[in-house]
């Protein structure tokens, strides 16, 4: 008796689950509340600023955020005079950070994975991805652990022989560069709320809440693409600021290397730590996002 009745619950589950995902209530919230709301409006107004706030305590105050909330709290220093001190964005970065941005766009678009034919283990090339609420599977080119092995090799190239520019090129542009990448974040989000409205990539893969500000923050799109290969969310999520992540490492220790001659044994650990870890996140990265994610990029 109980397991025909919970048989019976379960196919009653069943069935409210399909159409839930019928009527495009699958996955995150469909329905915001207030809390949800304004945290949303809160990181979208406020995150920037923070991570900006944070740099120049280490800037201004030796990373002490204490000494600096202290200034605040005293008047010794007003916000207003310590973003005053904020280096703006220049040429320079923007070149630097368009090049890099369109550098990893072909790495991703134009060539296909090969690593995955001699790394025993590695899963690399076209691989299907999960069944989305419409129905489909998208295919998707894992490539990431190729373009980080590529874009190194270029780096230590240019850094030991052809001296295109100075290894030291992203900490001498830090802030700046931190600009363009807030620019474009935003820029690339409002392109993605547009095209969700415009032009989707499915329209049954759509998830529309009622609230603006949710939506531009969660995404609509379950994956938003351009063409049949380029996928917003496996780009963004695992590329610029991943493969980036290992370089803003030899870029200190290269400017540590400058200024002081040495490079502290604390500088060494930290590149060969995370450096142990980037060159898989990109992979990892493309399975989950590229298979599961639904927020937006």
């Amino acid at each position: 008796m109980m397991t025909a009745t919970h048989s019976h619950s379960s196919g009653v589950m069943s069935e409210e689950h399909a159409k839930k995902v019928l009527h495009g209530q699958w996955g995150r919230a469909w329905q915001v509340d207030w809390f949800s709301l304004i945290s949303v409006i809160l990181l979208l107004c406020f995150a920037p600023f923070i991570v900006f706030f944070f740099i120049m305590a280490c800037d201004q105050y030796q990373c002490s955020i204490s000494h600096c909330l202290i200034d605040l709290y005293n008047g010794d220093s007003t916000l207003l005079s310590i973003w005053d001190q904020i280096p703006s964005i220049t040429w320079t970065a923007a070149k630097v950070y368009s090049i890099w941005v369109i550098f990893q766009v072909v790495l991703y678009m134009c060539f296909p994975d090969i690593t995955h034919k001699f790394l025993p283990g590695y899963v690399g090339g076209v691989q299907d991805g999960a069944r989305t609420p419409a129905g489909l599977i998208n295919k998707y080119q894992i490539n990431g652990l190729q373009s980080w092995i590529i874009t190194h090799l270029l780096w230590l190239a240019n850094a030991s022989y052809f001296h295109w520019f100075s290894p030291t090129i992203i900490i001498d542009n830090w802030i700046p560069l931190l600009w363009c990448t807030n620019i474009l974040g935003y820029s690339v989000s409002t392109f993605v709320f547009i095209k969700a409205h415009l032009f989707p990539t499915n329209p049954e893969d759509c998830k529309f809440s009622g609230n603006i500000f949710y939506d531009y923050m969660m995404g609509i799109e379950f994956n938003p693409r351009i063409g049949k290969w380029f996928d917003f969310k496996l780009f963004f999520n695992g590329r610029p600021g991943i493969i980036a992540w290992t370089l803003i490492n030899l870029s200190y220790a290269a400017k540590q290397k400058e200024l002081y001659g040495y490079v502290t044994n604390s500088m060494i650990l930290v590149n060969v730590l995370q450096a142990q870890k980037c060159p898989i996140m990109p992979q990892n990265g493309e399975i989950q996002y590229g298979h599961h994610c639904q927020v937006k990029i």
